[in-house]
């Protein structure tokens, strides 16, 4: 008896100790700066604030999910990076950013859209954005659009579009998004005769 309480003792020490170890992974944070998108860009504040959580959920999901691998780590900045561009403050990718660029894995998100469903409104919102035009508008659509591939590479719709755009424009530049709105130079390609 007293043996298997000195186990079950050590057990629930080690349990502690490992739980409190710092993750294993490096989190290059999105340094945002004054942020890309202006009170110009075709979204309400609400509906900004919405998406920037639907955003950094998907984020925190997949990188827990995924155990901070690498692949999880760069597409969770892209996202974090989106979400802290359409809100700065929001709550759930500032707390997540804090925990990740100190080797925390944050708590996974209950109740967060599954990737097919996320994919298929950021490519509705994004087919909106287009028809409001504006350099701002059309910047967040291709994001959206890609993202929406890249999320679900079932969605034929979303995969279609991304992959018009690419051939079209090119990528998306992201470090315009992850890195402070550094403009990328010959992030335009010119347009097809």
């Amino acid at each position: 008896m007293w043996k298997s309480g000195q186990i079950a003792l050590i057990c629930v020490l080690g349990a502690e100790v490992s739980a409190a170890e710092p993750a294993k992974f490096s989190w290059k944070a999105p340094e945002i700066g004054a942020g890309v998108f202006s009170d110009a860009l075709g979204m309400l504040a609400q509906e900004r604030e919405e998406y920037a959580e639907s955003l950094a959920a998907y984020a925190v999901n997949r990188i827990v999910k995924e155990g901070a691998s690498e692949a999880s780590l760069e597409e969770g900045r892209r996202f974090m990076a989106l979400s802290m561009q359409l809100a700065p403050r929001n709550r759930r990718a500032v707390v997540a950013n804090y925990q990740l660029s100190r080797g925390v894995l944050p708590a996974k998100v209950e109740g967060g859209y599954e990737p097919a469903v996320l994919s298929k409104l950021l490519l509705t919102r994004a087919s909106l954005l287009k028809e409001q035009g504006g350099p701002e508008n059309l910047l967040l659509a291709r994001a959206f659009i890609e993202l929406a591939a890249d999320l679900d590479p079932r969605n034929d719709d979303a995969v279609y579009a991304s992959e018009l755009q690419r051939l079209d424009h090119g990528r998306v530049h992201w470090q315009e998004l992850t890195d402070g709105g550094a403009k990328v130079s010959g992030s335009e390609r010119p347009e097809r005769p």
